[in-house]
């Protein structure tokens, strides 16, 4: 082990020594070869204050080898949890340079925010950091590099994870603007990511308005309507997050939010995950409107029957509750149908609480719209 932190030390040296040549002999090493000699030197600096702690441990006569290994484990990993402040600075400083230093520290931020929380937590805690990390993307003159605009929107959802700065990123005033607009332009994965991380922000009750009302609605159904696998389960997430505030279910419906999901549903893609956010629409005047075709309850019947998820089964009831409680015309549909295969009885009969409440719930209206009518002997 002491031969290996040895050599490490030696490498570093020599590592800085090429650095430092360049530095000295070439006026036009460029401002990456700086940073490179900071990080250098703050390898050496932090390899420095774990020394004591090492001769201590290789000092002590009896030392299981599990024992060494988990020790030295431990100190690594509570140096990685430190914030090289400026460090971090000099990447942010790159992406004011040039192309390639802006792609290079655009990567290494991604890095970070990926794997420590504490850079997760620093970025956001950094004065003016966010701004400056994004500001490679509010350049209007031309469309932003794909791979450079991908980890930066991907350094931004890292970010996002710490729940202490959900609120600041979603009020940073250039945040969500950017967000939508990488929804919509950018590779698939920078799509993604952006709808991931409205996801994410929208985890806070006040973000839900903040990015309800930012026009992030219909680029996130755009995404859906799309339909690449990488990206839908992300849009899903954060029109469900955005669906638990009233006024944004207003909006998705007013944007075709119930036609484009019946379509997924029918289609079969992320039936489950779709029909609860149909679920959360059909609480609404407007969409009961065009949940009310007979084509529509019947397909919702018909995964009733056949769906082995009971979390479907409960939200097509739910549905189908919230249908048939607006309009008459539309419980006798539904009791045509119940007449036939009895599909509501048996789920009053066989399903969960939930499914159970709301299949009687309309069992007991269409006995009450139509005492005449005998239905439900299952149940």
């Amino acid at each position: 082990m002491a031969e290996t932190k040895g050599s490490v030390e030696t490498e570093l040296k020599k590592e800085l020594q090429t650095v430092v040549k360049k530095i000295l002999e070439d006026e036009d090493y460029g401002f990456q070869t700086t940073i490179e000699a900071i990080r250098i030197l703050s390898s050496l600096a932090e390899f420095k204050m774990k020394k004591p702690l090492l001769g201590e441990i290789m000092g002590d006569i009896v030392v299981l080898a599990s024992t060494q290994q988990e020790l030295h484990q431990d100190a690594d990993a509570k140096a990685s949890t430190e914030v090289d402040l400026t460090y971090l600075n000099s990447l942010l400083e790159m992406l004011s340079s040039s192309v390639p230093d802006r792609k290079q520290a655009a990567k290494e931020l991604r890095r970070l925010t990926k794997n420590t929380k504490s850079y997760k937590a620093a970025l956001c805690e950094f004065s003016n950091a966010i701004s400056r990390l994004l500001s490679p993307l509010m350049e209007t003159k031309t469309e932003p590099d794909p791979d450079l605009q991908e980890d930066l929107i991907t350094t931004v959802f890292n970010a996002s994870l710490h729940g202490n700065n959900k609120k600041q990123l979603a009020e940073n005033p250039v945040v969500i603007p950017l967000l939508i607009e990488s929804i919509m332009v950018g590779t698939i994965e920078t799509r993604r990511n952006a709808a991931a991380t409205l996801g994410s922000l929208s985890e806070l009750d006040s973000n839900k308005f903040l990015i309800g009302n930012s026009g992030a609605v219909a680029p996130l159904l755009e995404l859906l309507h799309e339909g690449h696998p990488s990206a839908i389960k992300d849009a899903v997430l954060a029109i469900f997050n955005l669906c638990m505030v009233r006024e944004n279910i207003a909006k998705f419906v007013e944007k075709g939010a119930v036609e484009l999901i019946l379509q997924k549903i029918n289609d079969g893609i992320f039936v489950d995950e779709l029909l609860v956010i149909l679920a959360m629409l059909s609480t609404n005047r407007a969409a009961i409107d065009e949940l009310g075709d007979c084509k529509t309850l019947q397909s919702l019947l018909q995964i009733i029957r056949h769906s082995s998820s009971e979390c479907s089964k409960e939200n097509c009831v739910a549905i189908l509750y919230n249908v048939c409680s607006k309009d008459l015309t539309l419980l006798m549909v539904i009791r045509a149908e119940e007449i036939r295969k009895q599909t509501l009885a048996k789920l009053a009969y066989m399903g969960t609480t939930r499914a159970k409440r709301k299949a009687i719930g309309i069992i007991s209206r269409i006995h009450r719209a139509f005492p005449a009518i005998s239905i439900g002997k299952c149940f």
